[in-house]
């Protein structure tokens, strides 16, 4: 199934800790195409540094449970640590949608429900897929 995937760092070397992700990534999924990195501000939460992004496209045959699973291992490979919520972070792995996959759980909500509101994940998704589309919402070149 298509995945969607977001990723952001804002501590440490945020260029080398996405490219790491990246390595990562396409150990458990088939990465078919990665956007270029943008600087973003932070986002709610306290005040820290500004945040690298980047939107990661790849097919998978993990359900989207288990490719959780594998992202949160990935994210404390590289130091993750959940202290505060919206806190400063080495990587955040988010998955945005899998496949046509609608859930909400204690674990896992697909599409993310955010997705939406987040230009950081909006333009750079746009960037390597212009028909984009997030499940529930529309096309992504029509949201605000």
């Amino acid at each position: 199934m298509k995945v969607v995937i977001a990723l952001g760092s804002n501590l440490g070397n945020r260029t080398a800790t996405l490219d790491s992700a990246v390595v990562s990534l396409r150990k458990i999924i088939d990465v078919k195409k990665v956007s270029t990195y943008i600087e973003t501000a932070p986002v709610g939460g306290p005040e820290q540094p500004g945040y690298l992004n980047a939107i990661l496209i790849g097919e998978s045959e993990l359900e989207p449970i288990q490719l959780l699973f594998a992202m949160q291992e990935i994210e404390l490979l590289a130091g993750r640590e959940r202290i505060e919520r919206w806190g400063a972070r080495t990587l955040d792995l988010d998955l945005i949608v899998a496949g046509d996959s609608q859930m909400d759980t204690e674990l896992l909500t697909l599409p993310h429900p955010r997705a939406h509101e987040r230009r950081f994940v909006l333009d750079p998704w746009l960037e390597i897929d212009p028909g984009a589309f997030l499940p529930g919402k529309g096309e992504v070149r029509l949201l605000p």
